[in-house]
């Protein structure tokens, strides 16, 4: 049985209704268990509201509103931090708060020991990486067991996986602040944690936002193409390769995609994967391309290069406060300040989903319950 990967276009004046027949095309609710807490997983990249980096306001509310509409009434959304992304500032800037408070909608963070705990987990299934990386153990947050999850990513490239997508939207909420310890290896941790989301959690699913989608060395600076595409699936690796397919990539040369269709846990040939929808999207090629930047190259030189000797050094001891610094300060005080900031000012005004985000700043959402 062929994979299936619903695609639609869409436009501001219908995206809610949209992300509905969506989740209908992609046979959600045989995918989610019923009568089961689900978590919404959104993706925050950059806490500032760059355009194609972050998931986008539409993109939750309609997601939240199919959920409640087909039944699954139990909604929690985790957050998570990072060394460099500040949890709070981002579902703040981007429009996340209006919405899960008009849908009474908990919030909770991975990285409060009040929501929840992390503790040890055995996988059940081989993995490739993560044994060798944490040889003290794996640890999980409890709160992710037994619970569906939606991961809301956005269709962009990335500097350390060329994409990226649903499979590595379990990244952040799946491994604590220590998992910097894993980029040497990313593809292969990334197809790790796949395997453990498979044990952990009865459903899962991808609804993965492209109406305007992100060119370059993602997954912050990079630059939005508006392309108006919605996606979605219950095949995580499927929904990453037909995402991979439209943006102009091989998928099966990805490392994690293929990985991932080798190993099973879904289907990373385009050839063996359903299109449903707008069925004749599976002929664009958008022609993204990664590119270069200086912090790909630093990026390079410390997981790939001759300094990568050096990791155990910087990155185990409190010499990683260097790097964050770096990361942060390059980002938030030098490109967001002289480059990006105009970048979403100029997609906010002269795009038709940069207005529909000044619609949700101003009003908070679009739809009633």
């Amino acid at each position: 049985m062929k994979a299936r990967v619903a695609a639609l276009r869409t436009r501001p004046e219908t995206v809610l209704e949209d992300y509905a027949r969506l989740f209908e095309l992609a046979g959600a609710s045989q995918a989610l268990e019923p009568g089961v807490t689900t978590i919404l997983k959104d993706n925050i990249s950059w806490h500032f509201p760059m355009p194609s980096a972050n998931t986008t306001p539409w993109q939750l509310e309609g997601t939240i509103r199919a959920l409640r509409g087909a039944g699954y009434d139990d909604l929690v959304c985790v957050q998570n931090q990072t060394v460099v992304i500040d949890a709070f500032k981002g579902e703040d800037l981007n429009g996340f708060v209006p919405i899960f408070q008009q849908y009474d909608i908990p919030v909770l963070y991975n990285f409060r020991d009040e929501d929840m705990k992390w503790v040890p987990y055995t996988p059940r299934g081989e993995l490739l990486v993560l044994p060798q990386i944490y040889p003290e153990g794996i640890y999980l947050p409890d709160y992710f067991f037994g619970k569906n999850i939606v991961h809301l990513p956005t269709t962009k490239c990335h500097m350390y996986t060329q994409t990226t997508g649903a499979i590595k939207n379990a990244f952040g909420g799946l491994l604590n602040t220590h998992r910097h310890y894993t980029h040497s290896w990313i593809h292969q941790t990334i197809i790790d944690l796949l395997t453990i989301q498979k044990e952990i959690h009865p459903g899962i699913l991808a609804v993965m936002d492209g109406t305007t989608a992100g060119n370059g060395p993602g997954p912050r600076t990079m630059e939005p193409v508006v392309k108006n595409v919605i996606l979605a699936s219950a095949d995580q690796v499927a929904i990453d390769a037909v995402a991979a397919k439209l943006m102009g990539f091989d998928p099966l040369s990805i490392k994690y995609i293929r990985l991932g269709h080798e190993r099973g846990l879904g289907v990373g040939d385009v050839r063996q994967i359903e299109w449903v929808g707008d069925s004749d999207l599976a002929d664009e090629d958008w022609q993204f391309d990664v590119g270069y930047n200086f912090h790909r190259f630093l990026a390079w030189m410390a997981w790939y290069g001759p300094t990568r000797v050096l990791q155990k050094l910087v990155l185990r001891t409190p010499l990683v406060a260097i790097p964050i610094f770096l990361s942060e300060f390059n980002h938030d005080y030098l490109q967001w300040p002289l480059k990006y900031k105009k970048v979403y000012e100029h997609w906010r005004e002269a795009t038709p989903w940069g207005q529909l985000f000044q619609q949700y700043q101003e009003h908070g959402t679009l739809g009633q319950e």
